[in-house]
C-alpha cells in the first residue's frame, strides 16, 4: 500500500502549522512569556538591548536545490547571531517570519525549525526562538529579527576605531566563498541549473568549504570576549573582508592596511569571498589579542582607505543587487 503523500502548507491552517513548529524551537534564558500571544516578553538585565533583522531570499540568498531545510535554519540562526556578536553583545532571542508556496511540504518548514534550534544551540546556548509569523510567497523567504543583551557593557561600534589600533580577525576567511564558487561549477547540471545529486556527490568531497557557505559556523561567543578585551570597533564579515574593513574605515574616518601575509594562501579569496560571518576588530596597539582573533593588519591615517601591503586594493565581494542572475533554483 503506497505510503499516504505528505501534507502541504495548502492542506494545514496556520495554527495547525504553528502547532507542530512550536515544540520544536527553542526557549530563550530570558524569555518571560514565549510564542503564543501578541507578543513575547524577554527580560532585559542590562536596561538595553542590541537588535538586527536579516532577511534570506530563495534566489539571491539560496537554492534550494543545494541548501536542507536545515541548513536553512541554521544559516538564518547564523547570520544573525554574528550581527549580535559584533556589538560586543550577547545573543539572547530571535524571532522569525517565514513566508512559502503555499505547496511546500510541512516537513520543509520542521526542518528550518529544527535548523533554528540546533544552530542556537550550537552557536549561541540560551538564545531562542519567541515568536514570529508565517505567510504565503512565490518564493521561499526566512526574515529574523534577532536580540542581544550588552550585560553592562557599551556596544562596539563600527566607529571606534584610531590610527595605530591592531586590526584582527576570529573565524574563517575565504571558505564559504570557495564553497559557492564550488556549488556553482559542479553543483549544477549540463545545463547549469542547480542539481541537489551533483551538489550531495561535492558535499562528500568538499564538505569544509561546502558547509561553510550552506551551514556557516561563526565565533559568536567571541564577540563579547573582544568587547572585554578593549575592542575598539567590530563588524561581523558577511559581505567580504575589504568590502567590511571599507566600513569599518569610513565609519572611524581610519584606513585599514592589511598584511597579505597574514591573509593566509590565497589573499584574494579572503578579502572578497565573503559569507563567512567572522569578526573583524581593532584593538588598542598594545592590548593582547583574545585567543581566537588573529592579526591581520593595522590602522593608518588614509581615511576610508583599504590597503594591502600599503597599496590600495579594489574592494570585492557580495552585493545581492549585482550577483544575482535572475535563477531561483
Amino acid at each position: 500500500m503506497p505510503a499516504p503523500a505528505e501534507k502541504t502548507l495548502a492542506d494545514l491552517t496556520e495554527g495547525e502549522v504553528l502547532a507542530q513548529i512550536f515544540p520544536r524551537l527553542p526557549h530563550a534564558d530570558t524569555e518571560l512569556l514565549g510564542p503564543g500571544d501578541d507578543a513575547a516578553v524577554l527580560s532585559a538585565a542590562d536596561g538595553r538591548f542590541v537588535v538586527t533583522c536579516d532577511m534570506m531570499v530563495q534566489g539571491p540568498d539560496f537554492r534550494l536545490a543545494w541548501s536542507t531545510p536545515h541548513n536553512l535554519g541554521w544559516k538564518a540562526a547564523a547570520t544573525n547571531l554574528s550581527d549580535v556578536a559584533a556589538m560586543g553583545a550577547r545573543p539572547t532571542a530571535l524571532v522569525v517570519a517565514i513566508a512559502a508556496p503555499p505547496s511546500t511540504p510541512i516537513s520543509v518548514i520542521l526542518g528550518i525549525a529544527d535548523g533554528l534550534r540546533d544552530g542556537c544551540a550550537a552557536l549561541a546556548p540560551g538564545c531562542g526562538v519567541v515568536g514570529g509569523d508565517l505567510s504565503a510567497s512565490d518564493a521561499l523567504t526566512l526574515s529574523i529579527t534577532a536580540f542581544g543583551d550588552l550585560e553592562g557593557r557599551p556596544p562596539v561600534l563600527r566607529s571606534g576605531a584610531s590610527v595605530g589600533d591592531v586590526v584582527a580577525h576570529a573565524g574563517r576567511l575565504g571558505d564559504a566563498g570557495i564553497g559557492l564558487g564550488l556549488l556553482f561549477r559542479h553543483g549544477v547540471d549540463s545545463d547549469g541549473v542547480p542539481s541537489s545529486v551533483h551538489a550531495d556527490a561535492l558535499k562528500a568531497q568538499q564538505r569544509q568549504f561546502v558547509d561553510a557557505q550552506l551551514a556557516p559556523e561563526p565565533p559568536i561567543h567571541l564577540g563579547p570576549v573582544a568587547a572585554l578585551a578593549g575592542a575598539t570597533a567590530m563588524l561581523d564579515v558577511s559581505d567580504g573582508l575589504a568590502i567590511d574593513a571599507g566600513r569599518l574605515a569610513r565609519a572611524s574616518r581610519v584606513g585599514v592596511n592589511f598584511d597579505s601575509a597574514a591573509l593566509g594562501a590565497r589573499p584574494e579569496l579572503a578579502l572578497g569571498g565573503g559569507e563567512d560571518h567572522g569578526l573583524l576588530a581593532t584593538f588598542p596597539p598594545d592590548a593582547a589579542l583574545p585567543a581566537g582573533f588573529r592579526r591581520l593588519g593595522e590602522v593608518t591615517d588614509q581615511a576610508g582607505v583599504v590597503l594591502v601591503d600599503g597599496r590600495p586594493h579594489t574592494q570585492g565581494g557580495w552585493d545581492p543587487y549585482l550577483g544575482w542572475d535572475g535563477a531561483v533554483g
